[in-house]
């Protein structure tokens, strides 16, 4: 009966969480400006080494510009460490997160396509993992259709832009990057090659 305390404690913190989540998207769309250079006006960055940030969850969206700010205030001990971001959130008051996040997450996300060859090792590893690497299967946190859940934390990834995601997925492996839920992703990563990064990453691009 103990191990039904805290996911149950985590269950109702995510919902309280996901109720509580206020953002005006018509006042994130004005304070957008400076997002534009790299993220593009609606969120669907021209640049693949920057994320598609349109069609994101606003709670997932919200977390990482928490994370980012408390990794400035940390010097990247904590939270999220870029420094590029460390500038863009220096001004930012947790109601401008909150409705960046609003406005970015009713936009859009623009489609992208896998190659050829990257559908059977991604397609196997997304949906099946691989059982001898201990590679779990994707699907089972970020859904069918690589769509995510706003109550879980878990992101949309479907889209994504691959350049984003190897680079990503190597942040996780190596750990440069540790913000992830109870080390999920790092603990995953940490398990896979830098090929299947790559056909993972490319396979995500075309996901719906």
């Amino acid at each position: 009966m103990k191990r039904l305390v805290l996911p149950l404690t985590l269950l109702f913190s995510m919902i309280g969480a996901a109720h509580a989540f206020d953002g005006d998207a018509a006042a994130g769309k004005e304070k957008a400006t400076t997002c534009v250079a790299c993220h593009g006006t609606d969120g669907n960055s021209p640049m693949d080494i920057y994320p598609k940030i349109a069609g994101q969850h606003a709670e997932y969206l919200y977390k990482q510009l928490q994370d980012y700010k408390l990794g400035m205030s940390t010097g990247g001990e904590r939270g999220r460490n870029n420094a590029v971001m460390f500038g863009m959130v220096a001004s930012l008051s947790d109601q401008d997160m909150r409705d960046l996040s609003a406005y970015f997450s009713s936009q859009p996300m623009s489609a992208g396509e896998t190659p050829e060859h990257a559908l059977e090792r991604g397609e196997q590893l997304y949906r099946g993992g691989d059982a001898e690497l201990g590679i779990p299967a994707c699907i089972a946190c970020h859904g069918p259709r690589g769509a995510g859940t706003s109550l879980s934390g878990f992101p949309r990834i479907s889209f994504q832009h691959a350049p984003y995601l190897i680079e990503t997925l190597k942040e996780f492996r190596s750990g440069q990057r540790a913000n992830d839920m109870n080390g999920m992703m790092r603990d995953i990563a940490r398990k896979m090659s830098d090929e299947d990064i790559e056909m993972i990453s490319l396979y995500l691009g075309g996901l719906h």
